[in-house]
């Protein structure tokens, strides 16, 4: 077994039930944020207006919206929930560790959404190693795999 493989059987195998209420949770502010940059993208495209790669802000919020919607989605349900955090994860780490810096890391105002964007990055990783869990699609679909 390669290195994935074990860390996937390690976290299919240490998931406590209670956990996957979490990922639930997470899925579904991912997927509110999707739908809030939707309605909001003048305000997407104002954290990335000092970034100088202005004519691919557009592509990029796009990439953005759709990956928290799809993803956010995909997470809750636990269907591909590894796949979808990987799509999630540059996105996360960009709000992390570049907007959040130019922005400046002890704004009063910045302090909150640092906070859950960290809080948000560490519980994709986690999910990312544990998998999504034994409510999910993803088990449903192990245990009937001919439906």
């Amino acid at each position: 077994m390669n290195l994935i493989t074990k860390i996937e059987h390690w976290g299919d195998t240490h998931h406590p039930r209670w956990i996957d209420i979490l990922r639930i949770a997470l899925g579904l502010v991912i997927l509110y944020k999707g739908i809030l940059f939707i309605s909001d993208t003048d305000a997407l495209l104002r954290l990335m207006e000092n970034a100088d790669l202005q004519f691919v802000n557009l592509g990029i919020a796009h990439y953005v919206a759709f990956a928290h919607l799809v993803g956010g989605f995909l997470i809750a349900i636990g269907l591909v929930t590894r796949f979808a955090i990987i799509f999630q994860l540059p996105i996360l780490l960009v709000a992390v560790f570049l907007v959040n810096v130019q922005q400046g890391f002890l704004s009063v105002a910045n302090n909150l959404e640092f906070g859950l964007s960290l809080l948000v990055l560490i519980l994709l990783i986690v999910f990312l190693v544990l998998g999504s869990g034994k409510w999910s699609i993803d088990e449903w679909m192990k245990k009937h795999p001919n439906q």
